[in-house]
């Protein structure tokens, strides 16, 4: 038979059906469909949870060496920082202990002193101890939220600390949370006082500058006398927080030819993220007595025109 009488078509049982473009535009269309379905009606969440269900086993059995190697590692790791923060604690723990020998001799001269100016003590600003819960939805905000509400007692303008110094202050309050705005909120600004020349300022937040935020001590002249390693303290001021509460530390100075103010940054001393636990303060002006009214028009003198 001629060669080129040959049928060179496949037979009927081996026929390839739609071309592969079809089926690419049929599968994926088919995939589109499923997608938005799942998004819009969570058709899939079933299949998922019997996946999951049936898969746990098995990652639960592929994960034991991993979280094993993980552990000596992390056994490893613990012993030597709990050695590290042995050796801290018993240093600070020493240097607390000569600060403290000093104590009473300071708080006794002071009360000495204040008696013989006729200054009126201090205030203090009772406290209620909160944890922090999470972080606030905006992104674009430095806020965090706190178990505690006016339930507690809490009321908006409260300021907040850690363990380190200021974290922030309350500007919302629910019946059982609140909501408090971290000084490095650039819509937050704090009075402080530079505890080595007394000289009183104001800083702002700066949440583009670092990871979580700095601080910004604006509006003083490129001559002022401001070192890196100032410690920033509240002056108390401002009604709302106790004076003395550690606020910052001055970190970079940027002086200026052409401007007459300096840059001056700072570095939190509380712990912007990561804080767990705080202490919400009542502000110190609901403490101060009420200012009179009325000021009593002053005595004529007898003889007097």
């Amino acid at each position: 038979m001629p060669l080129g009488t040959l049928d060179r078509t496949p037979p009927p049982f081996f026929k390839q059906g739609p071309s592969a473009l079809s089926k690419l535009m049929v599968c994926s269309a088919l995939a589109l469909f499923l997608m938005v379905a799942d998004t819009r009606f969570q058709i899939a969440q079933p299949l998922r949870s019997v996946v999951a269900t049936a898969l746990y086993p098995v990652q639960w059995l592929a994960m034991r060496p991993v979280l094993a190697v993980q552990a000596a590692g992390g056994y490893l790791q613990s012993l030597a920082s709990a050695h590290a923060d042995r050796d801290e604690a018993l240093a600070r723990l020493a240097a607390q202990s000569v600060r403290a020998s000093q104590v009473e001799q300071l708080t006794l001269e002071n009360e000495r002193l204040r008696k013989l100016l006729e200054l009126r003590d201090r205030l203090a600003s009772p406290g209620t101890a909160a944890q922090v819960l999470y972080d606030a939805a905006d992104p674009y905000t430095r806020k965090v939220v706190i178990d505690k509400g006016s339930s507690q007692g809490v009321v908006p303008g409260s300021p907040v600390i850690d363990e380190f110094g200021v974290l922030g202050q309350v500007t919302r309050v629910h019946p059982m949370l609140s909501e408090v705005t971290l000084i490095t909120d650039r819509d937050q600004a704090t009075p402080v006082l530079n505890a080595r020349t007394g000289v009183r300022s104001v800083v702002y937040g700066d949440p583009s500058a670092g990871p979580f935020g700095t601080l910004d001590l604006r509006f003083m002249p490129s001559n002022a006398d401001v070192q890196s390693g100032d410690l920033l303290t509240t002056s108390g001021v401002d009604g709302v927080y106790p004076p003395g509460l550690p606020v910052a530390r001055i970190d970079r100075i940027d002086r200026r030819a052409d401007s007459a103010f300096a840059r001056i940054h700072a570095v939190p001393q509380a712990l912007a993220a990561g804080t767990r636990h705080v202490m919400v303060l009542q502000p110190v002006g609901e403490a101060v007595p009420a200012r009179p009214d009325k000021v009593a028009p002053p005595v004529a003198r007898k003889g007097a025109r």
